[in-house]
């Protein structure tokens, strides 16, 4: 599923394909982006950058214009030469950028907004993001402090809150934990300052390994073996790879999330 590795590596592979380029073709079937694009049309218009933010992706074109995705549980992008095959159905295209020498499509992206900097700056809940994992100043002290700002909240639960620290999707949440060894169902206001910076570092680290590597597989675990790639992730009931103690799962009240942990190694106790 997409998180912040995913935008990230996303931003690069466009940046390298069509980044820098003269559109020269948009498509798109989505009605506000269409209309947009009369009024002001992209062809014509270069890709100056194209940036992530925590889950959001952001391709920023000359004259002020920028598309703002967000691909949620089922969105990518995909990258072909014109008159390449795609490898999706043309049912699940949401929009086409083309330049003479690269096709971007994207498939099933559910959010894409076209905005100036200054409406960008008024978007709610993307002008509200936390500091994002991957950024490359990002600033784990404020991002501490945002989440000392939610005692109550159960730790893995505000992981994944976007307002407090960006770029930490549902699975990230339970490896991020199980690599700081704490407890995911632990209040905020139980852990020191210490343990909260640990898990910030674990999840930069975590993250970071996976925009690094070839593989498109995620890796926490940076064994070589497929079937070993995530610690315990969608691994209920099977045994720890550290201490062998049966991997246990349970869904938070807060957002029904299931979160996966070793309950040996993540010891409840505070």
């Amino acid at each position: 599923m997409p998180e912040g590795d995913t935008l990230f590596r996303t931003a690069r592979t466009l940046t390298r394909a069509i980044g820098g380029q003269v559109v020269t073709r948009f498509e798109t079937v989505m009605p506000k982006l269409a209309r947009v694009d009369v009024d002001t049309p992209l062809a014509g218009r270069t890709v100056d950058r194209v940036e992530p933010a925590g889950k959001w992706l952001l391709i920023h074109f000359s004259g002020d214009l920028i598309l703002l995705t967000h691909m949620l549980m089922s969105g990518s992008w995909h990258i072909y030469r014109p008159g390449e095959r795609w490898q999706r159905g043309r049912q699940h295209m949401r929009i086409v950028i083309e330049t003479e020498r690269m096709v971007a499509v994207a498939f099933n992206v559910p959010v894409a907004e076209f905005h100036t900097a200054a409406s960008l700056a008024r978007r709610r809940v993307f002008n509200q993001l936390g500091p994002a994992v991957l950024a490359e100043d990002f600033d784990i002290d404020a991002a501490v402090r945002n989440l000392q700002a939610n005692p109550n909240m159960e730790i893995a639960a505000a992981l994944m809150r976007q307002n407090l620290v960006a770029g930490i999707g549902n699975e990230f949440k339970s490896e991020v934990c199980f690599g700081a060894g704490i407890h995911p169902f632990r209040p905020v206001g139980t852990l020191s300052e210490a343990e909260l910076r640990l898990l910030m570092e674990v999840a930069r680290r975590q993250m970071t390994d996976n925009v690094l590597q070839r593989s498109a597989m995620r890796r926490t675990t940076r064994r070589v073996e497929p079937s070993e790639n995530l610690w315990v992730y969608g691994r209920a009931g099977q045994p720890c790879r550290k201490c062998g103690e049966p991997i246990l799962a349970r869904r938070h009240t807060i957002d029904a999330r299931l979160t996966y942990w070793c309950p040996r190694c993540q010891s409840a106790a505070t």
